[in-house]
């Protein structure tokens, strides 16, 4: 059954979207593949895929002005959802390797770093440990999410506020692949996963249901 919600998942050409596209829909959203910048400002929800490298993957969004588009939907309040490496751009860089080094969109202080563990990439399932007060895994805190990767955020570096601010401080879920790293954010209008929950089973469909139910 339809929300009415509508959720762009933003065309970039990072990899291949028609699992999340079919995840959505599947939840009830009304889903749009495109980086139209009327489209992608009106919708509800704003979803940034990222499959690959991360510096190709900021490479193809500053093709499509993605980094404006993004910032512009934050500033104005509008939710934006990023996955796997659509979660690491959000970051002010990555260790990774490139030919042709790209800064992230540091809409978050911080770096995204190798993963320290004997076996890299980090690929199947991992419980992950959210904390209290979360909504985007209210019911699946505990739950195990599909993951695909060699990086990650392995540290929390955005202060938390003073005052008013401090009563909508962020929200962070973490997992452990040879040590902590972060495996999701909830932070204001910019929500990440580190896990692909369009690849995460029922407990993926009920962390994008409750995504979308807050739109």
């Amino acid at each position: 059954m339809s929300t009415g919600k509508k959720v762009v998942i933003l065309d970039y050409g990072s990899g291949n979207v028609h699992s999340a596209v079919r995840a959505l829909e599947h939840v009830g959203a009304l889903v749009e593949l495109t980086a139209d910048r009327d489209a992608v400002l009106a919708a509800d929800g704003l979803l940034v895929p990222g499959v690959g490298n991360f510096h190709a993957c900021v490479q193809g969004l500053r093709a499509v002005r993605g980094p404006q588009l993004i910032d512009r939907r934050i500033s104005g309040g509008r939710p934006v959802l990023g996955v796997c490496v659509g979660m690491q751009v959000m970051f002010d860089g990555s260790d990774e390797p490139s030919d042709s080094p790209q800064d992230g969109l540091a809409e978050w202080p911080g770096r995204v770093r190798r993963l320290s563990a004997d076996i890299v990439p980090h690929m199947g399932w991992s419980t992950v440990r959210a904390p209290s007060g979360t909504r985007l895994l209210a019911g699946i805190e505990d739950e195990h999410f599909y993951f695909v990767h060699s990086y990650a955020a392995d540290r929390w570096e955005l202060p938390v506020a003073d005052g008013y601010m401090a009563k909508v401080a962020p929200h962070v879920t973490w997992a452990t692949h040879g040590a902590d790293f972060v495996a999701a954010v909830e932070n204001g209008p910019l929500t990440a996963t580190q896990f692909h929950p369009e690849k995460s089973g029922d407990a993926g469909l009920h962390l994008l249901e409750n995504w979308v139910n807050e739109l």
